[in-house]
Formats: structure tokens, sequence, C-alpha cells
């Protein structure tokens, strides 16, 4: 009995078996505020019991108030199966032949309705099931090496994922897709850029906003702008492939080491800081925006540094922020600290013992700016100044999530704090550029009349 009335209890519950109604069952549901036809959808176990919630015919769901109800009627029944089988992909002779590796995330995922919560659930061969479009890409093999959401990656599954990357290229595999959850990709990008260099082939980090299970989904085209750029790219580096505006229309890749997730819902959520992305990607074209990157190659050599040092901490630098949070990591062990700095480059004096009592040990202390844009400039100050003096380095334009990766992948090489700086400061796969250029900053304002124009005219 518990079945049929999966995941509601109290007033919604009485209220379900009162009309004579199932979950999963096709109603007519009549109330105070309107009719409405749809699917009878299982609660989350810990949700109220104050409405019952619908499946509309446009895909999204709906939750009605218990009050508002008036009378419901049972037109059938049709439970819903969001597992898609997994079919063998099609292969076709002169395609070029694509690896897909699955970590989990949203684009690979599937709604429980036991919490409510969108879990990683979608072997990367169902993936076919859901995208048959990818057969008119591609020749398409996959491999599922972690099933998690990508706040749980970290340097382990950076590790495995370069030397999977290296493997498959040593096989003669033409351009690599890696399905990624969209929270932490940029930090996977970095970390990839600089385990895997020198590659002759494509490797593409995609993810999607909005689950499978949503009809505004964008795991679909992103998957499909992703094996496109893999199979038809010259851009032989880490790119991230996502929506380019909040529209069907294209996407674009952006290059590993300069990109960010900047809005937490939008499908354009990811824009690359300090530069412009490399290119765009629709169904039917590739289009290059630049052309300084490194060009797809025949021969199968790569070189693979799967490196990395946990020991590594990313500090956000705010107003009154006491030395004991510096103190800390050092008595911790942490061999290595990046600071997202004020201005260009700045923290409050309170800091300063704590910033050479760390550095006297050998631990190594990069400055970055939390503005995301532009370089940090230390001698322009008495602040910046004085801070280097104490043993804080500079850290050019890198974004600070990628000097956390790049320190962390370099500490795992060397403890040698000259080498360390070195390798810092030399630019490896755009790190660090030479400079910003004129239109590699651009944040428009909402309301101003020359601003409202242009969106009017304008994708978002």
């Amino acid at each position: 009995m518990a079945d049929l009335f999966k995941g509601y209890k109290g007033r919604a519950l009485a209220a379900l078996k009162s009309f004579k109604v199932r979950v999963w069952s096709e109603v007519h549901m009549e109330t105070t505020r309107g009719e409405f036809r749809g699917i009878l959808l299982p609660r989350s176990e810990s949700d109220d019991d104050e409405h019952i919630v619908l499946k509309l015919a446009s895909g999204y769901n709906v939750g009605v108030a218990i009050d508002t109800i008036q009378d419901i009627k049972e037109h059938g029944y049709r439970e819903a199966h969001y597992k898609i089988p997994e079919k063998e992909f099609p292969l076709s002779e002169g395609k070029a032949n694509i690896k897909l590796l699955g970590t989990g995330g949203t684009i690979a995922s599937r709604l429980d309705y036991r919490t409510g919560a969108v879990i990683p659930a979608f072997s990367p061969g169902e993936l076919y099931g859901a995208v048959p479009e990818l057969a008119e890409i591609c020749n398409l093999s996959t491999e599922k090496l972690f099933a998690v959401f990508s706040e749980n990656m970290g340097p382990e599954q950076y590790k495995t994922l370069a030397i999977a990357i290296g493997d498959e290229i040593k096989k003669g595999i033409d351009g690599i897709v890696i399905g990624h959850g969209t929270d932490t990709m940029h930090h996977t990008a970095s970390a990839l850029a600089f385990m895997v260099q020198n590659s002759p082939v494509p490797i593409v980090m995609v993810g999607s906003q909005r689950s499978s299970d949503r009809p505004s989904s964008d795991a679909a085209l992103n998957l499909m702008h992703a094996t496109k750029a893999a199979a038809e790219s010259d851009i032989a580096e880490v790119v991230v492939c996502m929506f380019g505006p909040t529209s069907d229309e294209y996407g674009l890749l952006h290059r590993g080491t300069r990109v960010r997730k900047m809005h937490s819902s939008y499908r354009s959520t990811f824009r690359t800081l300090g530069d412009i992305p490399l290119a765009t990607v629709d169904r039917d074209k590739i289009t290059p925006l630049k052309h300084d990157y490194n060009h797809r190659r025949k021969d199968r050599d790569v070189n693979i540094y799967p490196y990395f040092d946990e020991r590594v901490a990313l500090v956000y630098y705010y107003p009154n922020m006491h030395p004991d949070i510096i103190d800390a990591l050092v008595d911790n062990g942490y061999k290595g600290i990046v600071i997202a700095g004020t201005g260009l480059g700045h923290i409050n004096k309170p800091v300063y013992p704590a910033i050479e009592r760390a550095t006297k040990k050998g631990v190594a202390i990069y400055m970055t700016v939390q503005t995301l844009w532009g370089y940090v400039h230390m001698f322009v100050y008495d602040t910046g100044r004085d801070l280097m003096q104490k043993g804080i380095i500079p850290a050019e334009n890198m974004l600070p999530e990628v000097a956390f990766t790049k320190l962390s992948w370099v500490l795992g090489q060397t403890g040698d704090l000259e080498k360390v700086k070195d390798m810092m400061l030399t630019p490896i796969c755009g790190e660090i550029t030479e400079r910003e250029p004129y239109n590699g900053y651009l944040v428009f304002q909402g309301g101003l009349p020359e601003v409202e124009e242009f969106i009017k005219k304008h994708h978002k």
C-alpha cells in the first residue's frame, strides 16, 4: 500500500486517499487557482505534507497546496522510468574516434524521487541513449572513471584522469571528452592543463547546469558541442565547452587555465577572464576567436605529470583577518599558500608576522587578486613591497584557483623554493599572459541606457 503513495505523509497522504489517486497516475486536478493535468509524482522523504506534486506536459514540476485542491480524478497510470538504457554506439568509417571519460555530475545524472535530489547515476554509455545525435558526429567509446559530484573531485581523481588521458592518446584516440560537474570544473580543467602537456588532440571538459530530466537542460547540446570540438577542432589543449549565450545557439571553448564558473544557475555560466575564449562551436562548425593555441598533431607524443601536493591552501583575504589563520595552516604542515588579496595584492598588517613566520619555515606563499581580472602589482604601495620583503611572491595574473592548482602541482614535484618560484612564474598553458587584451575585461552594468540598448540588440 505504501508504494501507492511514495513519500507522501500527513495531510497530503490523507488527500490522496480521499480522492483515491495513486503516485504515477495521470490526473486532472481542479483547484481554486485553476485546473492542472499531469502525472502525480512521489515526494522526497524530507518534504512537507502540505503539497502534491505534478509533472506537467511541459516537463516541469508544480507543487499544489492541499488547501487549494477541490477535486482530483485519475485517468490513467504511467510510472515514469528515469533510467535511460545503455546502447552500443554505432561505428562509422571515416569519423573521428572519441573517448568519453565519465566522472559524474549533472551531465550524467537522473532525478532521485526518494530524496528529491539529482544524483550521479547515468553511466557514460547511457548518454548515447539520451543523445543519439552523437553518432552523427563521431565514433564514441565510453569509460566511467568515477560517479561523483564535482565537489568530491580532488587530487586522486585529477591524477587518475591525467593518466587515463595519456593512455588514450597513446592508443591513438582522436579526441577526448570529459563529463564533469560544473561547480569545480574550472579547478579540474586547470589541474589537467598542468598535468597533461603537449597533447596532440583536444581534451574537452563538458557539463550541464540543468539536469537531463528538465526541459531546459543544456546537457544534450553541450555534449554535441563537446564531441564536435573533440572530433574536429584544431585546438589541442584542455578546454571547457559550455553554453555561450543563454540561448541554444552556440557553445564556447574556454582555455582551461583562464575559465571560471561565474553564475550559480545560468546556462552561460562559464566565462574566460582576462582574455577571450578560444572558439565558438555549434552543430555545424567551429569558429576560432584567436589563434595562439596548441594545434592538433598526428603524433602520439604527450607528457603526463600526475603530481599534486595536498598541503596547499587557498586563502581569501577579508578585512580584519587574524594571523592565526596563517599560523594554523603552517602548524598543520601546509607547504604552500595562495592568497587572494585586495586591490593590487594586499592584506592587513596584523597578518604580517604570521607571513614572516611561515616563509621562514619554508612555506611558499603566492599572491593573487580577488578582483579576478587584472595583475598583481606589489611594487606600487608600501603594503605590497613590505609583503614581498616578508617572502610573498606575486603570481602575475593567474586566477586564484589556477594559482592554487599550479602551486599544488609544482610542490608535488619539488620542495626547492627557487625551483618552485621558477616553475610558478614560467607560463605553461596560458595561466599567465603577457598582457590583458582590451576586450579581456567586460562587465556590463544593467540599468544604464547604453547597456539596456545593447542588451535589446544582443544576447546575454
